[in-house]
């Protein structure tokens, strides 16, 4: 099928349109790409279509865009191969599921990532800001979403479908080009790019050896269920995953969970548990009481001895952190969420308070350590106290 209809600059690409695209890819140095993709009902998120747009080979025109349908099994090659050249530079918006779908579907890495939505939290903008605002805020563009919640696993797909894909990346480069400037202009562009090599390690693939650490209330469970829940959590996602279905149509996490803390050895005793239901009793029991009886031969998994858990007692100097990074973000122009979490300081403060090392938390590494680290640890070594300036700003100044 061919979108010329809809819109004259895109394609449904054949191999030579992919080929033609990556060939102006590599030529421009850059790319801007996009996924469609269906996760409801599957283990794995399906990847449904990609769209890539490239520059106009002359400034000012039209970028060329092209939408591949990757359930055609076409050749992608070309195009994947730029994505791990550190040469190009690929552009996304919100990228991380994205990043980590097409390393897993395209068999590649990717590099030299500038994700809009991460640099623009650099630029003034909130760090969560989406696609449509973005543009509003950069370029006065605005882009509609009739299309954002259809089945893009069917076909064949609708020249609605089609239109608001392409809209997805027509203004992406733009956008790019925008936040660059006004980080060239702050000279917060290599704290940008720094955030967003985070991007290139993003996978969608579960080691199903720590999928119970994701259980709810796993850590409330004694260390003889935690054996029996780490051994029927793994065996939930390899069954997920060969049948392709999601982990909570196995069995249900609350079932997992009652399994664990009271595991049956009996097909009997199974059957008194609730939301465990006859026909996945009949057809998965056996290898349920198998992933129990595994457990139970399996060391106990001790609880942890609370390190890096704050005590009721930090919340005081937690707010007072997050008041001095809060200040410090307003200062740089940087959305806070890039800076630290609620969590992160929980770790910093009590490691602080039992005087253990730094925990390894982004808010201490890279640009972070750089803009708030050094007046975070004098604060907390008591070296510093937090007061009102005359701008009526926060302000750090030495204890007296």
């Amino acid at each position: 099928m061919d979108t010329r209809s809809a819109n004259p600059s895109t394609l449904l690409a054949g191999p030579t349109e992919i080929e033609a695209v990556a060939a102006a890819a590599r030529a421009a140095g850059r790319l801007g790409i996009d996924t469609e993709f269906m996760s409801e009902g599957r283990y794995r998120a399906l990847l449904c279509l990609v769209q890539v747009a490239v520059d106009a080979p002359e400034p000012g025109g039209e970028p060329t865009i092209v939408l591949i349908d990757s359930l055609t099994g076409i050749d992608v090659a070309p195009l994947a191969v730029l994505l791990a050249d550190p040469s190009i530079e690929i552009v996304l918006h919100a990228g991380r599921q994205d990043v980590a779908i097409l390393r897993r579907a395209w068999h590649t890495d990717i590099v030299n990532i500038f994700d809009t939505q991460i640099a623009a939290g650099f630029a003034g903008a909130s760090a969560q800001s989406g696609y449509g605002n973005l543009l509003g805020w950069a370029l006065g563009q605005r882009v509609g979403k009739t299309a954002s919640y259809t089945r893009w696993d069917a076909r064949p797909l609708t020249a609605e479908q089609l239109g608001y894909a392409a809209e997805d990346v027509a203004h992406l480069l733009a956008l790019a080009d925008e936040i660059q400037r006004r980080l060239g202009a702050n000279a917060r562009l290599e704290w940008a790019l720094e955030e967003c090599r985070r991007l290139e390690s993003a996978t969608d693939e579960r080691d199903p050896e720590t999928a119970w650490e994701r259980l709810p209330r796993a850590s409330q469970l004694d260390p003889r269920s935690r054996a029996v829940a780490r051994e029927l959590a793994a065996w939930r996602e390899r069954t997920a995953s060969q049948l392709d279905r999601p982990v909570g149509s196995v069995v249900a996490d609350p079932a997992l969970v009652e399994l664990a803390k009271r595991r049956p050895s009996t097909i009997a005793g199974m059957e008194q548990i609730r939301g465990l239901h006859p026909p996945a009793i009949k057809r998965r029991g056996e290898a349920i009481l198998q992933a129990i009886q595994r457990g139970m031969d399996a060391p106990p998994i001790a609880r942890d001895d609370g390190r890096g858990r704050s005590e009721p007692g930090d919340a005081p100097l937690i707010a007072l952190a997050e008041a001095l990074l809060r200040a410090r973000a307003l200062e740089a122009g940087l959305a806070y969420e890039l800076i630290a979490s609620r969590a992160e300081l929980e770790q910093i403060v009590g490691a602080a308070r039992r005087g253990d090392p730094e925990p390894d938390v982004r808010t201490l590494t890279g640009w972070r350590r750089e803009l708030v680290g050094d007046d975070l640890r004098s604060l907390l070594a008591g070296h510093s106290a937090v007061r009102i300036g005359p701008s009526r700003r926060l302000e750090l100044t030495p204890a007296s």
